[in-house]
């Protein structure tokens, strides 16, 4: 081929077959031939007898050969013929079972009733295990009329003990006659053969159909005892359960479930506890429901648990479940203990956290619930003892165990407990935890000194020293406040000094000591320019004056140094709430100036600012008139600057252009 491109119309192979099918001639078929006399049949006998026996010579094991030819050979009335082909079929495969079942249809046909029955003797002789030849030998007897003779047939055949429908099949034939006794004889060998949970189902729903309940009844006993607990099915409990309920008999019922509960394993028992749940629903108290659900939650916690031991919030829901069961405390006991060993292996107080919590709700559960004072005190010590407090230690832990002692009268015991804590690893929770219950006792004396160690652990926490100082202020110690604020303020680092600050003013403010007040204000503002700072001075002069001309006078003075200072430090937010602050002290007066400082009110205005990307930011920034007026001025101030260097200059360049023009007369003089 020269081109061997690619063709204009492309032709697929679909197309080539649907065209070869088009294009087919019609199949030529044999004609019939019409047989008019004996001897012309007689030769067309011969000629398919030659064929066939041409055929099944040239292939002997060729089974469809041998059917095709006694199949003929039955059509043409020749039934000993055909018997003879069968027979020779046979000799070539003694085990087919085609050749056998066709061989009987064939006697059969014909009435020749012993012919078959000896057929299927021999079939079922050489080929037990084929149930087809079993069945129709049985079905044959029965069409028979010969119930006996089928009877015997089953009883041959179960001695090989086939598979669970014959045995069904005799069954079934056993009461389509009415022979029950029979049945029950066959459902005993049967459950022999067959010891699974659904041939015992079968034998109970059969007797259950007789309405035979203590009959029912035996069958489900002598299953769980012939199963036992290796093969027990949860199926049996249900239907034996089932049965109860239907024969009115809910308390037997309810025993079967508890008692099939409690024998199987919960990986098998899924669906029987669903039973369960759902019989104690329908017939069950209030309290049989809750322990129905209890049960439930408790499949689910130990299935989590066996895959995570370490899963502490599971353990916590499973021993309050085990709680609000009521009365059974070994079984909540057990489930603590269970909890609690499961320890963490690593020294992360992250995952300790939650560990420490079921020792917690372990104490409390046997004070509170069993009663058990001397257990719970166990627990406690249990717990302080397997905590590593040089890493890290728990201040609940210590004040949980400190209250408890306080409630069984041992004050003694709960303040050694705290001091030992403070002593091992001392925290602020177990200070504040500590000055909390000696608070409650009222020794004050002890809370004194607790402060002091706290502030000494401690000196940068300010909600310490304030509450120090309140203390003291609760008990009129004045002066002991007073210098605890001045030790406090002193301090080189402070976490919250406005916090500090604040309560120092407000003390000397409540103490009617306003020029110490003053003062501290002052030393205040010495150390920051907080705009809330100002603020706060000047309602407290507008607050502590009696004349209304002096202290709107005073709190006018405050505003006016406040802005002057944040005007100096370029703050624009702070100035602009220091203004809307002061307005609203103006406008609180009756003699308020309100006009003077909307004069210093800030307008708003939008800018545009160069951002790193090269970009160009909008934003909104205030700007205050005396700001316009002082830039204003320097504008001038700086444009008369300019014109003095301008004319400066202008007043230095003449003389020296006077002096090159002297020269240049001087030099052409010369040259001349």
């Amino acid at each position: 081929i020269k081109n061997k491109s690619a063709a204009a119309v492309q032709i697929t192979a679909e197309q080539l077959i649907r065209e070869a099918y088009e294009r087919q001639g019609s199949v030529q078929k044999a004609p019939r031939q019409k047989v008019l006399d004996g001897e012309e049949l007689s030769d067309y006998q011969m000629r398919r007898r030659r064929e066939f026996e041409e055929g099944v010579r040239k292939n002997r094991s060729n089974i469809a050969e041998w059917l095709r030819y006694a199949s003929w050979e039955e059509s043409q009335n020749e039934v000993k013929r055909a018997r003879s082909i069968y027979e020779r079929a046979l000799d070539v495969d003694s085990r087919n079972q085609t050749v056998y079942i066709k061989y009987a249809e064939l006697e059969m046909k014909n009435k020749n009733t012993n012919s078959a029955r000896n057929l299927y003797d021999r079939a079922v002789t050489i080929l037990p295990r084929v149930s087809q030849f079993w069945y129709r030998y049985t079905y044959m007897e029965e069409l028979l009329g010969n119930v006996d003779g089928a009877r015997e047939i089953f009883n041959r055949w179960m001695q090989w003990e086939p598979e669970e429908e014959a045995w069904s099949a005799f069954i079934k034939f056993e009461r389509r006659y009415g022979e029950t006794d029979n049945a029950r004889a066959v459902f005993e060998r049967f459950v022999f053969v067959h010891p699974e949970s659904k041939t015992w189902l079968k034998w109970a729903k059969f007797e259950e159909d007789l309405v035979e309940p203590d009959r029912v009844r035996d069958i489900f006993g002598r299953a769980i005892d012939r199963l036992g607990e290796a093969f027990m099915d949860q199926h049996i409990f249900i239907s034996f359960a089932k049965f109860e309920v239907r024969m009115k008999e809910v308390e037997r019922a309810r025993a079967i479930y508890k008692y099939a509960l409690e024998r199987l394993p919960k990986a098998k028992s899924q669906a029987l506890y669903n039973q369960y749940t759902l019989f104690e629903k329908q017939y069950g108290e209030r309290e049989e429901i809750e322990d129905v659900v209890a049960n439930k939650r408790r499949m689910q916690y130990e299935a989590t648990l066996k895959h995570d031991a370490h899963d502490y919030d599971t353990w916590i829901d499973y021993v309050k479940l085990e709680e609000s069961v009521a009365g059974n405390f070994d079984r909540t006991r057990d489930i603590y203990e269970r909890a609690i060993a499961e320890h963490p292996n690593v020294l992360d107080k992250r995952l300790w956290r939650r560990y420490i919590y079921l020792w917690l709700y372990y104490a409390l559960f046997e004070e509170t619930v069993a009663k058990d004072v001397e257990r719970a005190r166990q627990v406690y010590v249990a717990c302080v003892g397997l905590i590593p407090h040089k890493q890290f230690t728990f201040a609940k832990l210590w004040l949980q165990y400190a209250w408890f002692e306080i409630r069984q009268g041992d004050v003694g015991a709960a303040r050694r407990g705290l001091g030992q804590a403070l002593g091992m690893c001392p925290k602020d929770k177990l200070f504040r935890g500590y000055i909390e219950l000696e608070l409650e006792l009222r020794d004050f004396d002890r809370v004194r000194t607790l402060y002091s160690k706290y502030v000494e652990f401690n000196p940068t926490n300010c909600a310490t020293w304030v509450e120090f100082a309140k203390l003291e202020a609760a008990l009129h110690e004045s002066e002991r406040c007073q210098a605890l604020f001045e030790l406090a303020v002193e301090q080189p680092t402070l976490d919250m000094p406005e916090v500090l600050w604040k309560a120092y003013i407000d003390f000397e403010y409540d103490q009617g000591d306003y020029d110490k007040t003053r003062e501290l204000y002052g030393r205040l503002l010495a150390l920051t320019d907080h705009v809330k700072v100002w603020i706060s001075l000047a309602r407290f002069e507008l607050a502590v004056a009696d004349d209304p001309e002096s202290r709107l006078a005073a709190a006018r003075a405050v505003y006016e140094r406040a802005y002057s200072r944040l005007k100096e430090l370029k703050l624009t937010e702070e100035r602009l709430v220091l203004l809307e602050a002061w307005r609203e002290a103006e406008m609180s007066e009756s003699q308020g100036d309100v006009a003077a400082v909307e004069k210093k009110m800030p307008r708003r205005v939008r800018k545009r600012r160069k951002l790193d990307d090269g970009s160009l930011e909008e934003y909104f920034d205030y700007v205050f008139p005396d700001d316009e007026e002082q830039g204003a001025r320097f504008k001038l101030l700086a444009k008369a600057h300019m014109w003095k260097q301008k004319a400066a200059a202008a007043s230095v360049s003449e003389p020296i252009a006077a002096t090159e023009s002297a020269s240049e007369n001087n030099e052409e003089d010369g040259y001349e």
